[in-house]
């Protein structure tokens, strides 16, 4: 089933916490998402999280990095944690399913450490057989019969019967990616939790997707993308490197060159709510 085009419009969307309290500690949000925009390239931004994805316009999803080869797959599919910005076609943002999942959260649908979707886009007919590549149907389904919402619970149906894992975040490692968000050394997190850098970065990896100096670094990132999205007027570069925690002004360029794949001064998102999107043909 293809979704038929619709008219030229504002992006409009749907933003919610899951309904299913088994979900809640797993997934931070989820939504859908429409619009049409007039850039036919942007860049998708490092967030150090994983999300699931639903093209309900057309069955394809494609993302590629910056240097290699890209990714194509069917309409259903798991982005995983990301360590370098990633080139995206917003065409295939035209109508969107989406679940952002939280620091560990995508671990219990997977067979694997979420290690082995990183950096990669992976359809879930190839992580999930025949259920993977039906749901997308499905939720075109519950879509036409009752709207977006019934379609986020849909979706929410399908999580709960794939689960592979205990619906139950490892308190752990749950701890240990709210340390690295704000900035804690990375030995004085292993501290904290009573482990070896070893088992830290064990763990991490296997549940975040990311080792903790490379998930560290991609949330101190972010946590500078807040502050240039949430402040007036131009961003002071060097009081945000002493902000952010970078050594100063020339770390935080060379960070945001690697993770961004621009400089600062030529990062200009979507909107300030969309600050990993940075359309690229304007």
């Amino acid at each position: 089933m293809t979704r038929p085009a619709r008219p030229e419009q504002t992006p409009v969307s749907l933003t919610v916490r899951p309904s299913a309290a088994a979900l809640a500690p797993l997934i931070g949000a989820m939504g859908c998402a429409e619009g049409r925009f007039a850039h036919t390239a942007e860049l998708a931004l490092p967030t150090g999280g994983a999300q699931l994805l639903v093209n309900l316009d057309r069955d394809a999803l494609s993302s590629s990095p910056l240097r290699g080869p890209g990714r194509r797959t069917r309409g259903a599919a798991v982005h995983g944690p990301y360590t370098e910005p990633a080139l995206i076609d917003p065409a295939q943002q035209r109508a969107v399913l989406w679940v952002a999942f939280r620091p560990g959260g995508a671990h219990p649908f997977l067979t694997a450490p979420v290690s082995e979707v990183r950096d990669d886009l992976v359809g879930l007919d190839e992580l999930w057989g025949t259920d993977g590549a039906v749901l997308r149907e499905r939720l075109l389904e519950a879509m036409a019969a009752g709207g977006p919402r019934a379609g986020l619970r849909e979706l929410e149906t399908a999580l709960l019967a794939r689960a592979r894992r205990p619906l139950e975040p490892d308190p752990a490692v749950r701890l240990a990616a709210a340390l690295l968000g704000r900035g804690t050394p990375v030995a004085e997190v292993a501290d904290r939790l009573g482990w070896t850098a070893r088992r830290l970065a064990r763990r991490c990896t296997d549940q975040l997707g990311l080792a903790p100096k490379r998930y560290a670094r991609i949330r101190r990132f972010q946590r500078l993308l807040g502050h240039v999205n949430a402040g007036q007027g131009p961003p002071d570069w060097a009081v945000l490197a002493a902000d952010c925690g970078y050594h100063d002004q020339a770390h935080l360029i060379h960070e945001f060159r690697a993770l961004a794949g621009i400089t600062p001064t030529a990062y200009a998102p979507r909107s300030p709510l969309e600050r990993n999107h940075v359309p690229l043909d304007r």
